[in-house]
């Protein structure tokens, strides 16, 4: 009678760790897929950066030859007004160099009166000497007169000549600025785009190397079936915590009322607190063994579980602790009940250390609904 009890007992325990492996190797395979799929998109997203930065290349390059040829046409511009400007000042200088004669001739006028050239026309003794100081006073007024009329002529054809200048100079620079914003628009659309190919290339690595980390766990999940029929006793897998990132199921639901990083109690800063009704089941996020099940300062009772790799949950503010200390539990066994926070009302402080420091809990727990 024993040794059937015995036998059935064995029995029993081989079944129980058979599901629980099973268990475990649905949970890995069904994260092993999602990662696969996340590996696709990104595959996918990298396809179309690599196609839109072929593109953007090409219209930084056709930016790059518009900004050179606006500098260009700006520069020749620049160089007209220069040279309108140049032209003015010569004639500015020609203009201040003639005053001298002109101011003599102004003067000699001056001091002959008004009829200045009619004295010398009337101060003719003959008809001769008559027609030609008619002819001295009508060409030196036609000289005169025609020597500032070509001067004024010239200058007001400079000056428009310039304005005009200037005007299209105006607009050169204004087309020169715009073509300028047009490349660094092209420069940053560029960066952007090779920052965030960078970025999926990262993150096509890290899943690619989560995959296999779990392909390792789920392989030595599928032999632990052959093994307990060979009577062997199931052997312990670790599942890396890693790769569920953004996967975990929450302990318990409810909404947040302190989050991550808080201002506060230490207890706010390095974890999260969760509403939830007393007596509520707390369930464990990932498959762990027990490495703390006692009242701890400031938290209640408290129960840790050691992922491995140095990563661990922390359960705190529990009205009751379900399990033991240096037991193995899977994902979603309960392992105590929410009971009621140092503020008051019931809830559930949840912690996460991922390489020995904490992290926000909320980025690891699937989102929300």
């Amino acid at each position: 009678m024993i040794v059937v009890l015995a036998a059935a007992a064995a029995v029993t325990g081989q079944d129980s760790g058979r599901a629980r492996t099973e268990a475990q190797a649905r949970r890995v395979n069904e994260r092993i897929r999602a990662l696969q799929s996340e590996a696709d998109r990104l595959a996918a997203e990298a396809r179309t950066l690599l196609g839109e930065l072929r593109a953007l290349e090409i219209d930084q390059q056709l930016q790059m030859e518009r900004l050179r040829d606006a500098q260009a046409a700006a520069d020749r511009g620049r160089q007209a007004v220069a040279a309108a400007s140049a032209r003015l000042d010569a004639l500015e200088r020609q203009r201040l160099s003639q005053l001298p004669q002109l101011q003599a001739q102004l003067v000699e006028i001056y001091k002959r009166g008004r009829t200045g050239y009619a004295r010398i026309l009337f101060g003719a003794t003959s008809a001769r000497e008559f027609g030609r100081a008619l002819r001295a006073v009508a060409a030196l007024v036609r000289i005169n007169e025609s020597r500032v009329a070509a001067h004024r002529r010239t200058l007001e054809d400079v000056r428009r000549e310039r304005v005009q200048l200037e005007t299209e100079l105006r607009a050169l620079e204004a087309n020169e600025a715009e073509a300028r914003q047009a490349q660094a628009a092209a420069d940053r659309a560029l960066a952007t785009r090779t920052t965030l190919l960078a970025q999926i290339d990262r993150r096509r690595d890290l899943t690619a190397q989560l995959t296999g980390e779990l392909q390792l766990a789920y392989d030595r999940l599928q032999q632990q079936p052959a093994a307990l029929a060979g009577g062997a006793a199931a052997e312990a897998v670790a599942v890396p915590l890693a790769p569920f990132r953004g996967a975990l199921e929450w302990p318990v639901t409810g909404r947040i009322l302190a989050p991550f990083g808080r201002a506060g109690d230490i207890a706010a800063r390095n974890g999260i607190e969760i509403a939830a009704g007393a007596g509520t089941p707390v369930l464990a996020v990932h498959p762990g063994s027990v490495s703390y099940a006692e009242p701890f300062m400031g938290l209640g009772n408290v129960v840790i579980l050691d992922h491995g790799s140095n990563a661990y949950s922390v359960y705190g503010y529990l009205e009751s602790i379900a399990v033991a200390r240096g037991v193995a539990v899977d994902a979603g066994v309960e392992l105590g009940r929410v009971g009621p926070a140092p503020a008051g009302p019931p809830a559930l402080y949840f912690e996460l250390r991922v390489d020995g420091r904490s992290v926000d809990p909320i980025q690891w727990l699937k989102p929300s609904r």
